[in-house]
C-alpha cells in the first residue's frame, strides 16, 4: 500500500479532469483526497485506489497557487513531503512545497503509453474522438438534460421544465389542474438539475401512500435512483445522521414529523432541491401554522431550491394559497392583505392583452394603458412599433411578453388547465337513483345526523345494533347495483371510490365473498407495499387481474388509472377540489376513451341534493370547474343545510344560485389572474421550439451506430429482438469486468420514443441515459484509444514519411452548477505536424490503418523509441500551436459568457423594478456565479488527450 500523508498531492488515474488532489485525511485502510479545484471529495481504499503521486523532475516548469511559475533545479523530500528548488522566470531562485502547487494542474500522457509500444486500434481512437466530440456538443445543447426522460413531448410540460430548470435556484409551484403531469413536471426538472450538476442533494417529501409511486416513477422515468426512508430504514443507519448517508431521499411528513430530532437532522442535511407534493396539505392561517406547514417553512428557509406542488392551489382558501405562495419568497408574500389587494388588479392588465391580441391595431386607450403599464426599458420603441405594419407582429408579441415577466405571480405560479391544454377524453355522467332502505332511514333518524351522515349512511351505528357499521352491505342497495353494474361491464376495469376505509373494507369483502367478483382494497390501513400490490394486480391486463379497485379517499390522491375507463363514485365528497381529483385518476393525458362516471345515490336524499348541485349547480361532472371554491364558499352553509333537510324548491333556489355564480366567477377568473397564468404558465412557440430539437436528436441515428461501436469493442453483446430494439448482455470476453447499468442478466433496450412510452419494460437508451453517460466516461476516463499508430499505403507520399496527429483537450476544472460547458465545453484543439515542424491540415494528412502483418507489433516500440526526441519535438510543436488556439476560445467563452450573464441579469433587475417576484436572491447568485465563470475560463489549461503517429510505407 503507497504512503499516504496529509498535504501529499495525487491525481485520479480514472478522473484526471478533477485536477491536482490533496490528501486531507489517512485513516486504517482509506484515504481522503480533497480536489479543490472542482470542489469534490473522493474517498479511495488505500491498498487499491487509482492514484498516481505527482512527482515534478528538475526541468520541470511548475505553477503555485498563486499563478507564479518556477523552473524546478531540485527536489528533496521532508516528512514524506516534497519541496521544490528553482528559479522564477526572472531568475530569482524559489522554494516550493508541493500543498502549494497549483490545483488546476492535470496529469494525462498518452505519449507515454506511445514510447512503450502500447498502441490502441485505429477504430478505437476514432472512437475516443468521436466520445469527445459529442461530449462538447452535448455541453453546448440548448436542451441539455431535457432528452433522456421516458416522457411523451407534450408542450406545456416541457416548457414548464425548461423555463424551470434553467433558473439559478427554481422556487415555484407546479398548478396544474389534475392530470396535467406535475410529477412529470418536477422529474424533469429534477433530472435537468442532477445531470448539469445544479443539485447534488434532493429531498422528496410525498404524502404515504405515494411514495413507492414516487419512487417507481422518479426510477422509470428518469432514471434517478432514490433512497426510500421509513422507520425501518432510519432505525438501521448506522451514520449519527442517517439523511447524510443519501444524495436523493424520498420520505414523507408523517415520517418527519413523528419524532423532532428527525427534523433536527433533516435542516443538518444540507439539501440542494426540496419537492413537496400535494403541497394544499401545508395548512396555515395568521398564527396558527400547521406543524407540517412549520416544517417545510424551515427546510424553505435553507433549501435554495423549492417545488411545491398542488392541483387544487386554493382548496383551503387564498390564505392558505398565499401561505404556501410565502414560502417560496417570503420577501415577495409578506402581506395578506397586499396579496389580496394585488389580485384585484390582474382582470384589468389581463384585459389589456386580451385587447392588444385581439385587435390589429390596437386603440388610444390601450397604447396609453401599456405604456403606463410597461414603464419599463425597450418597451417605449415597441409601443412606437405597434403602427408599424412590418413590425407590428413581432412588437406585439414582445410586449405580451413584457406584461407576462412583469406582472402578477406568473415567476413563481405555474398553472396550465385543460381548457388550453388538449388531449383529454370526454365525460360523461351516468346517475343510478336507488331507494333508501329503511335501514338507514331508522339510522339516521335515532342519531343527531351531520351532513357527513346523509352522505355516508352506512358510516352511522345503531345503539341497539353493534354490527350495524359492518353488516350494512347486506341492507344497502348500491352494493347489488354495484354488483350488476360490474357483472355487465366485464371485463372492463372499474375504479371504485368511496370516502372511508371501513367502507372500502365491507364493500371489497361483500364483492368477492358474496358476489365471486375479482377486486381489490386501496385504503390508509394497509401497508405501502400492500396497497402497490392491489394496484398492480388491479393494472395486471394480461393475466386474471382484478376487474375492480375498491378504494377510499387516499385513491383519489396522485395515483393513476387512466388504463381504466369507469369510474364509480360509491359517495360523493363535499368538497369539490376532492371530487376533481377523484376523476382526475382516470381522466388524464393518456386516457384514450371517454370517462363514464357511475354514481348511485337513494332518491330525495341529501346524495340527490349533492349530486345534483355537482351536476347542474357547477357541471362538475362534464368539465372541471376552477370556480367550484368560490362558489362553495358563498353557499356552503345552505348547501350543508339542504343535505340534512332535502326540500325540493329550496334545491332548485340553491342550484340556480350556483349556476350563477359559477358564470360570474368563472369569467372573473379568466378575465383576470387565470389569463395571466394561462399565458405564462406554457408559452407554445418556446414549447415547439424545445420539442423540435429534442425530436431531431431523437430522430438522429447517431446514438444507434456510436453504440454500436462501443459495444462491440467492450464485448457486449448485442442481439435484435424487434425493429429498433435489441437485447443487450454480457459476453465472457468482455474488457471491464463490469459495463455500466448492464445488469448480470442483460436488459432489452429501445432508443425509440414512442416504443419506450409504450413499452415500460424496455430500457430507453439516449445520450443522457445512466448507461450510454457510463459508457462515454469508461472510455475517457482510461486510456482506451488515446495512443495510436497508422499506416499509409498508396497515399501518393513517399515511404517512410511521418505525421503527428494531436488532440488537445481544453479543460477548466469548475464546480458543476456553474456549467461551465456552456460557454467553454471540452473543445478538441487538433495540430498535425509534418516531420519538419510544419503544420499540415487534415485534407494534406494521410489517413491511415491498423498494423498488419509486414509490421510485427513487436517492432513498433523499438522504433518509436528511436524516433523519440523528433516525436517530443513535434508533440512540443503542436502544444504551442494549441495554446495559441486556446487563448482564442478563452477569449470568445470569456465575451460569451459576459453577454449572457449580463443579459440576463439586466433583464431580471428589470423585471425586479416592476414584479417583486423576482428575488434579491437570484441577482446575487447571477453574479457570483459570474466571478465564479471568470476564474473558472481564465485558469481553462490544455491537457493532450490523444496522438497518432501516421507513417507512409
Amino acid at each position: 500500500m503507497p504512503q499516504f500523508i496529509p498535504g501529499q498531492r495525487w491525481i485520479s488515474d480514472t478522473e484526471p479532469e478533477l485536477g491536482l488532489g490533496t490528501v486531507v485525511d489517512v485513516h486504517a485502510n482509506r484515504v481522503t483526497i480533497r480536489f479543490l479545484a472542482c470542489g469534490e471529495e473522493r474517498i479511495y481504499a488505500g491498498a487499491t485506489a487509482p492514484l498516481t503521486r505527482v512527482r515534478f523532475v528538475p526541468g520541470d516548469t511548475v505553477e503555485d497557487v498563486d499563478g507564479n511559475v518556477l523552473t524546478v533545479t531540485a527536489v528533496a523530500e521532508d516528512a514524506g513531503l516534497l519541496v521544490y528548488e528553482g528559479k522564477a522566470a526572472d531568475g530569482t531562485p524559489l522554494s516550493l512545497e508541493e500543498i502549494e502547487l497549483n490545483h488546476f494542474i492535470q496529469f494525462n500522457k498518452p505519449q507515454d503509453r506511445l514510447f512503450t509500444g502500447q498502441i490502441d486500434p485505429v477504430s478505437l481512437f476514432r472512437l475516443r474522438l468521436a466520445t469527445r466530440r459529442k461530449l462538447a456538443e452535448l455541453e453546448q445543447s440548448a436542451v441539455r438534460g431535457l432528452i433522456g426522460a421516458r416522457v411523451s413531448l407534450i408542450p406545456h410540460q416541457i416548457f414548464i421544465a425548461s423555463e424551470v430548470a434553467g433558473r439559478p435556484d427554481p422556487r415555484v409551484m407546479l398548478a396544474d389542474e389534475v392530470g396535467l403531469g406535475k410529477t412529470i413536471e418536477a422529474g424533469s426538472i429534477l433530472h435537468h438539475r442532477l445531470l448539469t450538476g445544479r443539485a447534488e442533494r434532493v429531498l422528496l417529501i410525498v404524502p404515504e401512500p405515494l411514495l413507492h409511486q414516487w419512487l417507481v416513477e422518479m426510477r422509470r422515468r428518469f432514471n434517478l435512483r432514490f433512497s426510500l426512508f421509513d422507520e425501518e430504514r432510519y432505525s438501521q443507519a448506522e451514520q449519527s445522521n442517517p439523511f447524510l448517508a443519501e444524495q436523493l431521499v424520498l420520505c414523507s411528513l408523517d415520517f418527519l414529523l413523528a419524532d423532532p430530532d428527525r427534523a433536527e437532522q433533516l435542516m443538518a442535511a444540507n439539501w440542494d432541491l426540496c419537492v413537496v407534493d400535494e403541497a394544499h396539505h401545508l395548512h396555515w392561517t395568521p398564527g396558527q401554522p400547521s406543524p407540517a406547514y412549520l416544517l417545510v417553512e424551515r427546510l424553505a428557509r435553507s433549501c435554495p431550491g423549492l417545488l411545491l406542488l398542488t392541483a387544487t392551489p386554493e382548496q383551503w382558501g387564498k390564505s392558505d394559497h398565499f401561505a404556501r405562495l410565502r414560502l417560496l419568497d417570503p420577501e415577495r408574500f409578506h402581506d395578506l392583505a397586499a396579496f389580496l389587494e394585488e389580485e384585484r388588479h390582474y382582470r384589468e392588465l389581463a384585459e389589456v392583452i386580451d385587447r392588444l391580441i385581439d385587435e390589429r391595431q390596437p386603440s388610444a386607450q390601450v397604447l396609453t394603458r401599456l405604456a403606463e403599464v410597461l414603464a419599463a426599458d425597450g418597451a417605449e420603441t415597441l409601443l412606437s412599433q405597434l403602427g408599424e405594419p412590418d413590425s407590428f407582429a413581432v412588437a406585439r408579441a414582445a410586449l405580451i411578453q413584457l406584461m407576462i415577466d412583469r406582472h402578477g405571480t406568473g415567476r413563481v405560479l405555474f398553472r396550465n388547465t385543460r381548457v388550453t391544454v388538449q388531449g383529454f377524453p370526454d365525460r360523461e355522467l351516468h346517475p343510478h337513483a336507488l331507494e333508501l332502505p329503511e335501514f338507514y332511514r331508522t339510522a339516521l333518524s335515532s342519531v343527531a345526523a351531520q351532513p357527513e351522515d346523509h352522505l355516508h349512511p352506512e358510516s352511522v351505528r345503531l345503539l341497539d345494533e353493534p354490527q350495524s357499521t359492518t353488516d350494512w352491505p347486506r341492507h344497502d342497495p348500491r352494493v347489488a347495483w354495484l354488483v350488476g353494474l360490474l357483472k355487465r361491464l366485464r371485463p372492463a376495469k372499474v375504479l371504485v371510490i368511496c370516502a372511508k376505509a371501513a367502507t372500502a373494507v365491507q364493500l371489497e369483502l361483500a364483492l368477492r365473498q358474496q358476489a365471486g367478483i375479482r377486486c381489490a382494497a386501496f385504503h390508509e390501513e394497509l401497508t405501502i407495499v400492500a396497497r402497490d400490490r392491489a394496484a398492480a394486480w388491479f393494472a395486471d391486463q394480461e393475466t386474471e387481474g382484478a376487474q375492480a379497485l375498491i378504494c377510499s379517499e387516499i385513491g383519489s390522491e396522485g395515483r393513476n388509472f387512466q388504463f381504466a375507463h369507469h369510474l364509480v363514485l360509491f359517495d360523493l365528497p363535499l368538497n369539490p377540489d376532492l371530487l376533481e381529483q377523484r376523476i382526475g385518476r382516470l381522466d388524464r393525458i393518456g386516457q384514450t376513451a371517454t370517462v363514464n362516471i357511475h354514481v348511485p345515490y337513494f332518491r330525495g336524499s341529501g346524495q340527490e341534493c349533492l349530486l345534483r348541485w355537482y351536476s347542474e349547480g357547477l357541471d362538475a361532472f362534464r368539465h372541471p370547474c376552477p370556480a367550484a371554491q368560490a362558489v362553495l364558499a358563498q353557499v356552503g352553509a345552505d348547501l350543508r343545510d339542504t343535505l340534512v333537510h332535502p326540500d325540493p324548491e329550496r334545491l332548485e333556489a340553491l342550484v340556480r344560485r350556483s349556476q350563477n355564480l359559477r358564470e360570474e366567477l368563472a369569467d372573473a377568473l379568466h378575465r383576470g389572474r387565470d389569463r395571466l397564468l394561462e399565458l405564462s404558465s406554457c408559452r407554445p412557440d418556446a414549447a415547439s421550439r424545445t420539442i423540435d430539437q429534442i425530436a431531431a436528436i431523437d430522430r438522429d441515428p447517431e446514438l444507434s451506430s456510436y453504440l454500436e461501436r462501443v459495444f462491440d469493442h467492450f464485448g457486449v453483446t448485442v442481439e435484435d429482438h424487434s425493429a429498433h430494439c435489441v437485447i443487450l448482455t454480457p459476453s465472457e470476453h468482455m474488457r471491464v469486468p463490469h459495463f455500466p447499468e448492464l445488469p448480470e442478466d442483460g436488459l432489452t433496450a429501445t432508443v425509440d420514443r414512442s416504443i419506450a412510452l409504450a413499452r415500460e419494460d424496455m430500457a430507453f437508451l439516449t445520450w443522457e441515459h445512466p448507461l450510454v453517460r457510463g459508457a462515454m466516461d469508461l472510455l475517457l476516463n482510461g486510456e482506451y484509444g488515446n495512443a495510436a499508430l497508422s499506416l499509409v499505403r498508396g497515399s501518393g507520399h513517399p515511404p517512410g514519411q511521418l505525421f503527428v496527429e494531436t488532440f488537445h483537450i481544453v479543460e477548466s476544472p469548475a464546480p458543476r452548477h456553474l456549467q461551465i460547458g456552456r460557454f467553454l465545453p471540452p473543445h478538441l484543439i487538433e495540430s498535425r505536424i509534418d516531420a519538419q515542424g510544419n503544420e499540415v491540415s487534415a485534407e494534406d494528412t494521410p489517413d491511415g490503418s491498423d498494423l498488419d502483418e509486414s509490421i510485427p507489433a513487436a517492432t513498433v516500440a523499438p522504433f518509436l523509441r528511436n524516433q523519440q526526441r523528433l516525436i517530443e519535438r513535434l508533440l512540443k510543436r503542436a502544444e504551442r500551436l494549441a495554446h495559441r488556439r486556446l487563448a482564442s476560445l478563452v477569449a470568445d467563452a470569456e465575451s460569451l459568457m459576459l453577454t449572457v450573464m449580463t443579459d440576463e441579469l439586466k433583464r431580471l433587475a428589470a423585471l425586479r423594478r416592476v414584479n417583486p417576484s423576482v428575488r434579491r436572491e437570484e441577482l446575487d447568485r447571477l453574479k457570483q456565479e459570474g466571478v465564479a465563470l471568470h476564474h473558472c475560463i481564465q485558469s481553462a489549461q490544455l491537457r493532450l488527450d490523444a496522438v497518432r503517429i501516421v507513417l507512409t510505407v
